[in-house]
This record gives C-alpha cells, sequence and structure tokens, in this order.
C-alpha cells in the first residue's frame, strides 16, 4: 500500500490557485489509476466536518487537499464544511468524483432563538446564540434565490464584523497593528478571514516590527497580560500564542468583544428555512451537553425538529478525551443521554473533528471503547448525508425536498434508512445516468436502478 505523493503535489493540492488545484487532483487520479498510488479501500471511518482554508484550517488544508487526505487514510465519507462560505462546494465534489471518495459540503454559521434569550446553548457565553449548519449542499444556490442572498450576507457580515475588531484591537496592540486589506486578506483564498487568520496575522506583524525574540516576549508579556517566561515559551510555540490573542483580545472579555443579541444574527427557522430551500438538510451543531439550553437533549432536539432540523452534528471527541475523570464521566453521560434523544427522535447524528484549531485530529478514533456504542449511528449519518447529495444533485431529491416528503410522509425513520442506503450503494465516481432519475419515481425504483448501475464494491473508487 502506498499512499506517499511527492511533496510538490502537497503543496500545490493547497495552493490558493485553483487551476494548480485541479492539476494536482488529476495527476493523483492518474497515479492512482496506473498503480503509482495503492491507497487503502474504504473503512469503517468518516468526518462529515473538516474546515478548509476558505474558512480556517489548522493545516492549511484545502477543499481538494482534504479529499485526497480522506482517501489516503480510507475514509468512507468525507465532508468539507466552511463557515459562512460555500466555496469550497464545486471543487470539493469533483474532487471526491476524481478521487474516488465520498464527498459532502456542508455550510456553518451562527443563529439566534428566542426561545433560549436567557440561556447559553452551544456558543459559550452567548445566550440564545446557536451554532448552526446547512449540510450535503448538492449545488451553489441559485442567483438571485433566497439562500444566494443569504450566503452573500454572511461574507459581508464577517467581513464588518472583523474591520470592527480590528478598529477595537489595534489601539491596545499598538505598535502592531493590521491593515485588514494587506495584512489579512491575503491569508485565505476566498475573502473570508476567521478570527483566527486575524490572529495569525497580529503574531506575524509581530514577528516582522520584533524580530528579536526576547523584545518580542516582553512585548505580548505586557499586551497581553502574560507572565514574561510564558510569553517568551510561545514564541516557539505560534499556536498557543494565538490562541492567547483571541483569548485575551477577542474573546469575552476582550477589547475586540462585541456582545451579541437578538439582531445579531438571524433568526434560527429563518436559516433552516433557507438552507432547506438551497436542498442542503438543516443541522444543528451540538456542543457537550454541559450548557443550559443542551443539559436538557429532549426539549432542545423537540425545538430543532419544530425549526425544520432533521440531522445533528458533534464532535465526539469533546466528550471522551477530558484527563479529569471527573469531568469525563459527567461528558459522556451527557453523549449518551443526547445519543439516545436523537435515537428516539429519529435524527441522525454525525460526526466531525472540525480541524480548524491545533492539535485536532483529521478524523475520530472510531476504536475508541468511548465511542463504541455510537459507531454505527456516526456511519449510516455520514452515508445518509452523502447519499442525500447524490439525488439532490441528479434530480433535486435529496431528504429535505418535496419529493423526500411526498415518498416518506411522517416517516422519518423510513427516509434516513432509504437515503443510507443510497449513499452506500452509489460509487463514489458518481454515474452520470443518475441524472435520468424521473420525477415520479419510487424509492424502491432509485435503489433498483442504482443496484442495476452496480454497486460501489464494483467501482474504482472503492
Amino acid at each position: 500500500m502506498d499512499t506517499n505523493v511527492s511533496d510538490t503535489l502537497l503543496r500545490n493540492l493547497d495552493s490558493f490557485d485553483p487551476a494548480v488545484r485541479l492539476a494536482a487532483v488529476k495527476e493523483i487520479a492518474r497515479e492512482i489509476a496506473e498503480g503509482e498510488l495503492t491507497p487503502p479501500a474504504p473503512d469503517n471511518i468518516a468526518n462529515v466536518h473538516l474546515h478548509s482554508f476558505h474558512s480556517y484550517s489548522a493545516l492549511g488544508y484545502s477543499p481538494s487537499r482534504l479529499v485526497w487526505e480522506a482517501r489516503r487514510r480510507g475514509l468512507a465519507v468525507v465532508g468539507v464544511c466552511d463557515f459562512d462560505v460555500l466555496d469550497s462546494l464545486d471543487e470539493a465534489l469533483a474532487a471526491g468524483r476524481t478521487l474516488g471518495v465520498r464527498t459532502t459540503v456542508s455550510l456553518e454559521t451562527r443563529a439566534f432563538a428566542s426561545t433560549y434569550f436567557d440561556r447559553e446553548v452551544s456558543s459559550p457565553g452567548e445566550p440564545g446564540v446557536l451554532y448552526v449548519m446547512g449540510m450535503g449542499f448538492a449545488r451553489m444556490p441559485e442567483p438571485a434565490s433566497p439562500a444566494a442572498a443569504f450566503v452573500a450576507s454572511l461574507k459581508a457580515q464577517s467581513r464588518a464584523r472583523n474591520v470592527a475588531m480590528l478598529k477595537k484591537v489595534n489601539p491596545v496592540t499598538k505598535p502592531v497593528e493590521l491593515d485588514y486589506e494587506k495584512d489579512v486578506l491575503p491569508l485565505t483564498p476566498s475573502g473570508n478571514p476567521t478570527e483566527r487568520h486575524l490572529c495569525a496575522a497580529y503574531d506575524a506583524k509581530a514577528r516582522a516590527l520584533y524580530p528579536d525574540g526576547e523584545a518580542r516576549a516582553a512585548y505580548w508579556a505586557e499586551t497581553l497580560g502574560l507572565a514574561t517566561d510564558k510569553a517568551a515559551a510561545m514564541q516557539d510555540d505560534p499556536a498557543a500564542l494565538q490562541t492567547a490573542i483571541r483569548s485575551k483580545l477577542m474573546k469575552k472579555g476582550g477589547p475586540g468583544y462585541t456582545q451579541p443579541d437578538s439582531g445579531s444574527f438571524p433568526a434560527v427557522r429563518d436559516v433552516f428555512q433557507t438552507v432547506r430551500g438551497a436542498g442542503a438538510i438543516p443541522c444543528l451543531p451540538w456542543l457537550d451537553g454541559l450548557s443550559a439550553g443542551e443539559s436538557n437533549p429532549d426539549e432542545l432536539l423537540d425545538d430543532a425538529v419544530r425549526w425544520g432540523v432533521r440531522i445533528v452534528n458533534i464532535i465526539p471527541e469533546r466528550n471522551w478525551n477530558i484527563a479529569d475523570p471527573d469531568m469525563k464521566k459527567r461528558k459522556l453521560a451527557a453523549l449518551e443521554k443526547f445519543m439516545n434523544a436523537a435515537r428516539r427522535r429519529h435524527i441522525p447524528v454525525a460526526a466531525g473533528t472540525e480541524l480548524n484549531a491545533p492539535g485536532q485530529k483529521f478524523v475520530d478514533d472510531f476504536a475508541r471503547p468511548e465511542l463504541a456504542p455510537y459507531v454505527t449511528d456516526f456511519m449510516e449519518a455520514a452515508y445518509l448525508v452523502y447519499g442525500h447529495t447524490v439525488l439532490e444533485g441528479a434530480a433535486r431529491m435529496g431528504l429535505a425536498s418535496d419529493w423526500a416528503d411526498a415518498a416518506f410522509p411522517n416517516d422519518p425513520a423510513g427516509a434516513n434508512a432509504f437515503y443510507t442506503q443510497v449513499g452506500r450503494l452509489v460509487d463514489p465516481y458518481t454515474p452520470p445516468e443518475l441524472g435520468n432519475i424521473p420525477a415520479d419515481a419510487t424509492p424502491k425504483a432509485i435503489l433498483d436502478a442504482i443496484a442495476r448501475m452496480g454497486s460501489a464494491g464494483d467501482g474504482a473508487g472503492a
């Protein structure tokens, strides 16, 4: 088994030039086809929440790089999920088809739920604010559609927040001051910097102004209120330094922070309605079950269903990889409680690691005993999102479509099972014949048609 590509190809996969990335994907596909690369067959692992460099990737990975890393590691399904943008969409899906990886694309943002105005949910320190997602986008929103306007507004609002934050933080960090256009925008290929990009830019600017490490450590010690020895140690650990910058200057209590309210983010129901209109699956991310809003999963999931949610997304490591044994026990109990509540409502639970902070894994360790009770849930949800993506892209018959509502009236379990089966059957090298599905096809007719085309086990990407 050989999964090592050249350093040049790896660099090209992460180039800011899309043509260079595309050429690298095609070259890797050629090497696979000719036996120069022999990546493993898909294993019982998946990650449907990985950020690319279009929002923030801790490793600087492009959508194409994420797909290749998934292929070489044997992931059955990979999902690219960026914050506030869909810039990964076409590239990720094309790379998945070229490299033979079941690939999905999602968008993450934040919304406000008025019923939780007095309780934290998934955004720490911000009552009423929830992280929300649209999973399984199959195409860009139609021009002039509500979804297209919504996505455009997210990027505009992100820019406005960033510029406002720099105006507050720059006076505190003098003489290290950032110019948004010159220092920040070049760090991302799609004009969508995040707080983490701002932190990286402050770090880089300080290194340029204070090339002497001792002087730079003294600057950060004073600016961030750190002990000098701690600031000195961070000069060789950019991830730790940038985390401290974010915590001290941009998060709650810092000079750049603005407390959100009901007018800071769109209403959660409106976001999910827009997601559905774009053909994606309304999804509620779950943090760890310890906040006031998440402590009662039955209440939260009942509300989520009323908002239109059809799937939830979690980062399992938050609930098992805990050093403190008492806290680990508490979080594992919260995870079990949440999983059981989701199962009772036939809400699939998808898993992912984000990879938007240093130290996060590319894929969760599904072999961990703490996760053993939930691996089947995670895998079925991953296949479901891929099956949805295939049918939504081919015939607008995704899980959130009118066709699905008619085919599975009041039957979420039946719908989940159908899309999961589609996701398992369809070859990662998606056959173009799927585009010929008639609009009045039954679920059985669709499964029969897919079976005739050949299962994933017969395809080059299996």
